[in-house]
């Protein structure tokens, strides 16, 4: 099969399209997956330029995110059958299966915890299902398992034309919050009016928090998620209210104001939605398999939408990660598979 593996950690000439040995078996608790498409994620770029999250792991696979056919699964797995189209974010860290095979979705076949998987939303394609995942995760995790989200709260979402912050916009619509973000051009605030944002402010142009002291009547926001960490967190602390909510994507910095925060009593918190993969954990895939439901079925009522920026043959990955580190992105970009078949 096709894959695009790296042998060491560096540039984008790391990336190599090779052929290697398909997976033919899978343990109890995997499946294999014939991916039909690879969400491209700024995680991706970080693990190529700085090294795989596990020993061992090179030659390693990249890519988290996959939509496709389940082929083959393994004699524990009950919730799947041979056959089922699935969504999941699982592999791309380094991990190996059972059986030894680099697990990533830079990859015509991947092997995959069964715990992790979903069932693909029936109105998205293979493109759509395979940008959703990381971003729907990682959005409903920040909003509702850590900020606890409820009905009429006011919401600052940074970035929110990019991959999360787009469907964290939604995800805060759909609870019943106001939402106030940011962004850098006139296209980017056409896309984020139209998913429902309340406040747009122009981040290179306009002091973020005066606008949003000034859309709060000075009492700040309830909850503001962190897309882009460093100053821009530090400059969020003025415009948070008492008892609000800060969740960060981000390693939060060492000279972050901790006296003002904890003087107006603001949770801080940070969201990474790896963790379940870092600690092979079944129990936490299941939870987030769990979410990748409850999202398809917005999609399937058309109430929640991903947006595909760009979709590239796999064999176009150093294209794809250029785009990523040239910053800025609108939504999401795919990488496809088995092309071949789709054309005949």
């Amino acid at each position: 099969m096709q894959a695009i593996i790296i042998k060491e950690a560096g540039a984008m000439d790391v990336l190599e399209l090779c052929d290697i040995a398909k997976p033919e078996t899978c343990a109890a608790d995997e499946v294999i997956v014939k991916v039909m498409a690879a969400g491209v994620n700024p995680i991706d770029t970080k693990l190529r330029q700085n090294g795989m999250m596990f020993d061992a792991a090179y030659p390693a696979v990249l890519g988290c995110d996959g939509a496709g056919f389940v082929e083959q699964i393994g004699e524990g797995v009950n919730h799947l059958q041979v056959g089922d189209l699935v969504y999941y974010c699982y592999g791309g860290l380094g991990q190996k299966s059972a059986c030894g095979h680099s697990v990533g979705n830079y990859a015509e076949y991947a092997v995959v915890k069964a715990a992790f998987v979903a069932n693909k939303p029936d109105s998205l394609d293979f493109d759509s299902a395979a940008a959703a995942p990381l971003v729907c995760i990682t959005a409903w995790e920040a909003l509702f398992d850590r900020a606890r989200l409820q009905s009429g709260k006011k919401v600052f979402i940074h970035a929110g034309a990019g991959g999360v912050g787009h469907v964290a916009i939604q995800l805060a619509k759909l609870a019943g919050a106001e939402v106030a973000t940011t962004v850098s051009s006139a296209e980017k605030e056409a896309f984020v009016r139209e998913l429902g944002a309340d406040l747009i402010i122009h981040y290179q142009k306009e002091d973020v928090a005066q606008a949003l002291l000034s859309w709060t009547d000075g009492q700040g926001v309830d909850i503001a998620l962190d897309t882009v960490g460093g100053d821009a967190l530090k400059q969020l602390i003025p415009a948070m209210r008492l008892y609000g909510d800060l969740v960060s994507l981000l390693q939060i910095p060492d000279d972050l104001d901790w006296k003002n925060l904890r003087v107006k009593n603001v949770r801080v918190s940070q969201a990474l939605m790896l963790t379940p993969m870092l600690l092979q954990s079944n129990p936490l895939g299941e939870h987030h398999a769990a979410i990748l439901e409850q999202c398809g079925q917005f999609f399937d009522e058309g109430k929640l939408a991903i947006y595909v920026d760009e979709t590239l043959p796999l064999q176009d990955a150093k294209k794809a990660h250029d785009r990523i580190e040239q910053g800025h992105q609108t939504g999401k970009l795919v990488l496809q598979m088995h092309l071949d078949e789709a054309e005949s």
